[in-house]
């Protein structure tokens, strides 16, 4: 029997889990296909790291590793929900939590020294940051917009504000000593690597070594200069006072997890450098980590002496007055752009910059123009690009624009650029090395504080990916562009394997191009704007940018894309969209019992799994659930059933009714199974019957708190309670 996992995940989708799955398992039982949950929440990867110091009833297994090993089956069925891709200060919170309910877990090791400190450090590193993605995506991406809910964007287009060629607002991006500017690439012969930092005085420290190639592969090297980063930084602040523009900072410092927390450090350094020259030693004293953002520097004077915490806040204050504007995350509670690098995620803020005139939040909670600052030039320039064309013609119009679906490589960890344990920060000056045996691959001159990094792409995954894009160009028969720039080392390599790999395929009467990101840019917005489809052909960095980007324009939203992801071994990986919005709307529910968090995600993601089981698998009942799904969905978008935002309105529940009543409607209706038209015929009925009661029940517990037990690792039967109200329709569903 074929069997879903359903992903058992963090914040609001996981909250949304609890109303929306018992529907799923009532909808599938006696269907030939099971269903199961695993555990892959940033608590329960937390708790499978220590079964050692946990009590025989709390220890849970490590069920990433066990997904990722399903990964490597042809029956892989798994629904991904989105996970926290946790920075620094969200695991300690998740780790302080756990360990108020009991659980004896360590402390998180901001400096280990000791053995056992760096041990410790260790397993919570398999933690941080894009833990999940690298595991589970072991296959590339096909993530584009459901017919259904692009339809209803055309026919019910969101606010998109106005551009025009006075609006000031840009991306600012560093010239010279970047990772652009650095990178060297090299195709593998198979060898075994070795990273070693070679000291002025030329002593050898090893930051890696026994790294496996396959041949074939792609090996990138590339650093960033901090001496470069913080110019960059400085003349930006300057510019933007200048023209009264806000300053942000957009990077990706939790999926990027050793890099970007540095890069956002040295923001909130020069951002504040007279304060870090003057109080400097005050600020180490009390353990001050520019890395980890104002919010912690704040947090963290409370420690010193209270005249000494005065007079340093009086230095951050002027620091303040001197600078620019800074751009806000939430005005109301005065957190700035660089309170915490896990608060403003480029994929999902620069976006948003774009639909709002080029405008983010001041202090004053109103919108100004911002300077966006991308300090790497890979992908800043394409930012750059759409702002620019907004500004010579106009917002785009989400009523007419057209489509722009990714084919993404991601296999194997092709292009995992901040999460692969080879990037390091430079602890003194020195020339870094990449070795095969005695023979030198790349060197680099660098100094201390430098970030350097390698990432690695195999052969296979983009076989694999030029196959997948030439495969969606002739089902859509759209142009297809491969977002590649020659004059980056990078891209150079991997532009030699598509036009290696492009002729064994059928592409006669295809439009297949590859252009730099910037020219990509230009030319979809060109199409799009004729309302004509494009679909963009990316590496892993792109295609998370990407599919944020055209989805928030295009419907308002990434979380309603559906993301099919082709399993190398023939499985299926179905994800359900970002999450980014979800931490908003799990303290809407908390203050008010309000959930906003929208499944639609999910409901896609539901279904392109229940048509990939059909296709693969004999004597289930998939395909018809697949076909009456999609229709429920359609009738959903139709009849406006997404949940809305203030009380007494429908919510996250409600709509979970909603869908059930129309694929049970469905159900009931159709021709090609009798047996399950005869099934869902009552609960159609009944769904329909007690519509009122059922919606008074789940709408009538609105406006007070609501008891959790907790954040990260909530209490399941208060949360069970909480998003289950309606006894009535649990009734009707729990007779499934």
């Amino acid at each position: 029997m074929p069997t879903i996992v359903w992903t058992k995940i963090d914040e609001a989708p996981a909250l949304a889990s609890y109303s929306l799955l018992p529907i799923v398992e009532g909808f599938l039982d006696e269907s030939g296909i099971d269903i199961t949950t695993s555990d892959i929440s940033l608590a329960g990867r937390i708790l499978a790291q220590f079964p050692d110091r946990l009590a025989e009833g709390q220890k849970v297994a490590d069920h990433l590793a066990e997904l990722g090993e399903l990964t490597g089956s042809p029956d892989a069925n798994i629904i991904k929900l989105p996970n926290i891709s946790a920075s620094v200060p969200q695991l300690k919170a998740a780790i302080a939590e756990l360990q108020s309910q009991g659980y004896d877990l360590p402390n998180f090791p901001d400096k280990p020294s000791t053995d056992e400190e760096k041990e410790t450090a260790a397993r919570y590193a398999a933690v941080l940051g894009s833990a999940v993605n690298p595991v589970l995506r072991q296959g590339n991406s096909d993530r584009r917009a459901p017919a259904a809910v692009k339809a209803y964007a055309k026919a019910h287009p969101h606010r998109m504000g106005k551009w025009s060629d006075q609006v000031k607002a840009r991306v600012a991006h560093m010239d010279h000593g970047d990772f652009f500017d650095h990178e060297e690439s090299f195709v593998s012969k198979g060898q075994d690597l070795d990273i070693v930092l070679v000291g002025a005085d030329g002593s050898e420290t090893t930051l890696a070594s026994g790294i496996k190639t396959l041949e074939g592969e792609v090996v990138d090297a590339t650093y960033m200069s901090v001496d470069a980063l913080d110019e960059f930084y400085a003349s930006s602040l300057a510019l933007a006072k200048e023209e009264d523009l806000l300053w942000s900072v957009h990077l990706k410092a939790t999926m990027m997890k050793v890099s970007d927390p540095v890069l956002f450090g040295h923001a909130v350094r020069t951002f504040l450098v007279n304060v870090f020259d003057r109080y400097g030693d005050d600020l180490d004293s009390v353990g001050v980590d520019p890395d980890l953002g104002l919010g912690d520097l704040y947090a963290r004077l409370e420690k010193l002496p209270a005249d000494r915490a005065t007079e340093v806040r009086a230095a951050i204050d002027s620091a303040f007055q001197a600078r620019p504007a800074l751009a806000m995350v939430d005005s109301d509670h005065g957190i700035t752009n660089l309170h915490a690098g896990n608060l403003v995620i480029i994929d999902a803020s620069m976006p948003v910059v774009v639909r709002d005139s080029g405008c983010m939040w001041n202090a004053e909670g109103e919108r100004q123009e911002t300077l966006a600052c991308i300090p790497d030039r890979s992908y800043a320039t394409m930012y750059a690009a759409i702002m620019d064309d907004c500004r010579q013609n106009g917002a785009l119009d989400p009523a007419t624009m057209g489509d722009v679906p990714n084919v993404g490589l991601m296999a194997q960890k092709a292009e995992e650029y901040g999460s692969h344990p080879t990037t390091f920060t430079v602890v003194h000056d020195g020339r870094v090395e990449v070795r095969s045996g005695d023979e030198v691959l790349t060197s680099q001159q660098v100094e201390t504080g430098d970030i350097w990094r390698m990432s690695r792409v195999r052969d296979i995954p983009v076989r694999d990916w030029v196959r997948l894009a030439v495969e969606r160009a002739r089902i859509t028969n759209t142009p297809a562009v491969f977002w590649l720039d020659e004059n980056r080392a990078h891209d150079a390599r991997v532009i030699e394997k598509v036009k290696a790999y492009l002729p064994e395929h059928d592409t006669e009467g295809l439009d297949i191009r590859i252009l730099a990101p910037a020219e990509a840019m230009k030319f979809t917005l060109e199409r799009i704007r004729r309302g004509e489809d494009t679909i963009s052909v990316t590496g892993n960095v792109l295609r998370d940018y990407l599919t944020d980007l055209f989805p928030i324009l295009e419907i308002g939203t990434s979380a309603k894309m559906l993301s099919v992801v082709p399993l190398l071994a023939g499985g299926g990986l179905f994800e359900t969209g970002a999450g980014g919005s979800a931490p908003k709307h799990v303290a809407q529910f908390v203050a008010e019992d309000y959930l906003r968090w929208d499944s639609l995600g999910e409901f896609c993601a539901l279904g392109a799994c229940l048509e990939h089981i059909d296709q693969t698998t004999d004597g289930t009942k998939a395909g018809v659930l697949a076909a009456t799904l999609d229709k429920a969905i359609g009738a959903f978008l139709e009849n406006d059933r997404s949940p809305a935002r203030k009380l007494g309105q429908i919510d996250n529940r409600g709509s979970h009714y909603w869908l059930a009543r129309y694929w049970a409607g469905e159900l009931a209706t159709q021709k090609d199974d009798p047996e399950l038209a005869d099934r869902f015929s009552d609960v159609a009925t009944e769904l329909a019957a007690r519509e009122a009661q059922i919606l008074e029940e789940l709408n009538g517990v609105q406006g007070n708190p609501v008891d959790m037990g907790g954040y990260y690792h909530p209490d399941e039967e208060l949360v069970e309670d909480a998003m289950r109200p309606s006894t009535t329709l649990n009734a009707i569903i729990d007779s499934l």
